[in-house]
């Protein structure tokens, strides 16, 4: 009997999280599709990133409150405070992923795949928003150097796994951050995502519910100097850092 109210309230808790996010998404597209084509590029940025970031940290609180999960976020609350551009790196074991880092970090721009700009949750927000595209690698490397130069402190995040962890702790790993940090002269903010249940990661189906609590703490593991000499072998670098700091990892 237990065991099966566990497993209806867990259920439940899936279905308001989704539905949630569902809702504030479709809340803001409207507003995102008008402005979109009628806004300056600079202040239809700023708009979209701050409107994303809000509705974000709106959903996360949501989260705590009405579907058992805990988040520390500590780390994300410290780089929020320092100034200046930078460049964010984490692992990505899972779809909240995203959600956690634009939830505490204003003026952050997410480099996305094509398809996503396209989605009808995400897509207007993210056109305003000016995030980045990653389906042409020039293209995609010269518009990240170019936010992380513009001098409004814009916070660069990039998943060097490119996808979803494939094979836990932590999947091979692009040098693509590396090569961006060390044209722009920005180093780079390494950052560890620990979850107690592997909830919408590679192999999770989407309607799967977590264990409750779900407890997800992001942790910061260090700066990395990027230099024209050591950008090739970041992807190697940043792996070894991700699986070594995933290795000391405590119950979350």
């Amino acid at each position: 009997m237990h065991a099966a109210l566990r497993r209806a309230r867990e259920a439940a808790a899936m279905i308001l999280g989704l539905g949630l996010l569902a809702l504030i998404c479709l809340g803001w597209t409207p507003f995102a599709l008008v402005l979109g084509p009628l806004m300056p590029e600079a202040s239809g940025k700023r708009l979209g990133r701050q409107a994303i970031h809000s509705c974000f940290r709106f959903y996360v609180w949501l989260l705590e409150r009405l579907c058992g999960c805990r988040f520390d976020l500590r780390a994300l609350d410290e780089l929020a405070r320092q100034s200046g551009p930078m460049i964010i790196v984490a692992n990505h074991p899972s779809l909240l992923d995203a959600v956690l880092l634009v939830s505490r970090l204003p003026n952050a721009v997410c480099i996305m795949k094509a398809a996503l700009m396209h989605n009808l949750l995400l897509g207007a927000g993210s056109r305003l928003a000016r995030y980045i595209v990653n389906d042409a690698p020039l293209p995609m490397i010269r518009r990240a150097i170019a936010e992380i130069k513009s001098g409004d402190g814009a916070r660069l995040i990039i998943f060097p796994e490119s996808t979803r962890t494939s094979a836990p702790p932590v999947g091979p790993c692009s040098a693509t951050a590396g090569l961006i940090a060390a044209r722009a002269g920005v180093p780079v903010q390494a950052l560890v995502i620990e979850m107690s249940t592997p909830y919408l990661g590679k192999h999770w189906p989407l309607f799967r519910p977590p264990s409750l609590p779900l407890a997800v703490r992001v942790r910061y593991v260090g700066q990395m100097h990027v230099d024209g000499a050591s950008a090739h072998r970041f992807g190697d670098d940043i792996h070894a850092r991700f699986a070594h700091a995933l290795k000391e990892t405590r119950h979350v």
